[in-house]
C-alpha cells in the first residue's frame, strides 16, 4: 500500500511540473502561428477552396520557390501547431508528414469577403505591444500608467494613428472578428425590432450599423458616432450619418444605442460616465444595446474562460480598461441610472447586454 502510494505522488509531481513546462514555452505558439501567416502558410495549404495536405518542403517550394528556406524548421513550426489543432498532420508510412487546416486553422484564412482572423493575430504580436508584455508586473505595482504608454511613451489609441501600417492592421483585425460576431448575432438576437433611430456609439467605419440595418429595415435613420478622426475616413452607407464627437461629453439621441467592445478600454469611471451620457440620450422607452466580452464569476479550466482571461491580461496591458464580470455590469447599469439589465450569452466569446431606462 506505501509503494502505491509513493507512486500515485510521483505520478502527480510529473504531472504538475510538466504542467508548468508548457507554459514556461508557451510563448513559442503565437510566435510560431505569427510565423506561419507571415509566410502565408494557410493560404499555401488553402488553394483555390482545397484543404490540400502539404509536405513541409512542398509548401517551402510554393512560399519561396527560389530556395534558400528551411522545410525541416518549417516541419517543427507545424507539428508544434498541430498540437494546438490549428493544422491536422498525416504521417504516412514512409514517415512523411503532410499537414491540412482544422476548423481553428482556417479562420486564418481569408472568406468571400476577404475576412479571417489573421490580421488580429498579427496585430496582437506587432513590435509595439510585444515591448510591453515585459512590464506586465508593473500594472501590478503601479495602475497609474498602462505598461503599452510606459514602453511606447503614449497609449495605444493615439500611437497607432501615428503609425498607419499599424492603425491598417489594427482596422483589419476589428474587422475580421467583428463581421463574423455581427453575422451569427443578428441571426440569433432580435432586439433592434421596433427601433427607428439606432446611434452606434464608437462604430469606427459603420460596418455594423449597415449590417444591422440591413437586416432590421424597421430602423430609419443610422447615426454612426466615433472620434473625429475614425469616422474622417469611414464610407457612405444609405441612411447612415457619421457624425464625429466624444461619448464622454455627449452621445446624439436616438431611440436605442449600439456599442461594441469599447467599455473594456475603460475604468469604471469611464463607462459610468459614458452610460449616464447614453441614459439622457435614449428616448423614455429607450434601451442601451452593448456586446462585450464578460469575464466568468468562477473560475475554471475551460477554453472560453481562459480565453477571456487572457484576453483581460492583454487589456491590463495597453489601456486601464478590463474585462467585467455580468455583475459588474450590472451595478454599472444600475450606478448610471438604468431600471433593468440582463444578459444574453449567444456567442462563445462576447455577450449581448441590454441596458433599459
Amino acid at each position: 500500500m506505501e509503494m502505491k502510494k509513493e507512486v500515485t505522488v510521483t505520478r502527480s509531481q510529473n504531472k504538475a511540473r510538466l504542467a508548468i513546462l508548457e507554459i514556461a514555452h508557451m510563448m513559442s505558439v503565437p510566435m510560431s502561428l505569427v510565423a506561419v501567416i507571415k509566410m502565408k502558410v494557410p493560404d499555401t495549404i488553402w488553394q483555390d477552396g482545397s484543404n490540400t495536405p502539404l509536405s513541409a518542403a512542398q509548401i517551402i517550394d510554393r512560399i519561396r520557390p527560389h530556395g534558400g528556406a528551411d522545410a525541416e524548421n518549417l516541419q517543427r513550426i507545424l507539428r508544434l501547431l498541430t498540437s494546438y489543432d490549428i493544422f491536422a498532420e498525416h504521417l504516412s508510412s514512409t514517415g512523411e508528414r503532410k499537414y491540412f487546416l482544422t476548423n481553428v486553422g482556417k479562420t486564418l484564412v481569408a472568406d468571400d469577403e476577404g475576412l479571417s482572423y489573421a490580421p488580429y493575430m498579427l496585430q496582437h504580436h506587432q513590435d509595439a505591444l510585444m515591448r510591453a508584455w515585459p512590464l506586465v508586473e508593473e500594472a501590478v505595482e503601479d495602475p497609474t500608467v498602462e505598461p503599452f504608454a510606459k514602453v511606447n511613451g503614449e497609449s495605444a489609441l493615439p500611437y497607432y494613428m501615428k503609425q498607419p501600417d499599424i492603425a491598417d492592421l489594427y482596422h483589419k483585425g476589428l474587422y475580421g472578428m467583428s463581421v463574423p460576431f455581427m453575422r451569427d448575432m443578428l441571426e440569433l438576437y432580435d432586439g433592434f425590432q421596433g427601433v427607428k433611430t439606432l446611434v452606434d456609439v464608437g462604430g469606427n467605419s459603420g460596418v455594423s450599423l449597415r449590417m444591422i440595418m440591413e437586416k432590421h429595415p424597421n430602423i430609419l435613420q443610422g447615426i454612426n458616432y466615433d472620434l473625429p478622426d475614425m469616422v474622417a475616413l469611414a464610407p457612405q452607407f444609405p441612411g447612415i450619418t457619421h457624425v464625429g464627437g466624444d461619448a464622454f461629453e455627449s452621445v446624439p439621441p436616438g431611440d436605442a444605442i449600439f456599442m461594441k467592445w469599447v467599455f473594456s478600454g475603460w475604468t469604471d469611471e469611464e463607462c459610468k460616465q459614458v452610460l449616464e451620457n447614453c441614459y439622457k440620450a435614449l428616448s423614455v422607452d429607450g434601451k442601451l444595446i452593448v456586446c462585450e466580452p464578460v469575464a466568468p464569476e468562477l473560475t475554471d479550466e475551460s477554453q472560453r474562460t481562459r480565453a477571456l482571461l487572457a484576453g483581460d491580461i492583454f487589456v491590463m496591458t495597453i489601456t486601464k480598461g478590463k474585462h467585467r464580470t455580468e455583475q459588474q455590469f450590472k451595478h454599472l447599469a444600475i450606478s448610471a441610472g438604468f431600471s433593468h439589465f440582463c444578459a444574453f450569452y449567444l456567442d462563445s466569446y462576447f455577450a449581448v447586454l441590454e441596458f433599459h431606462k
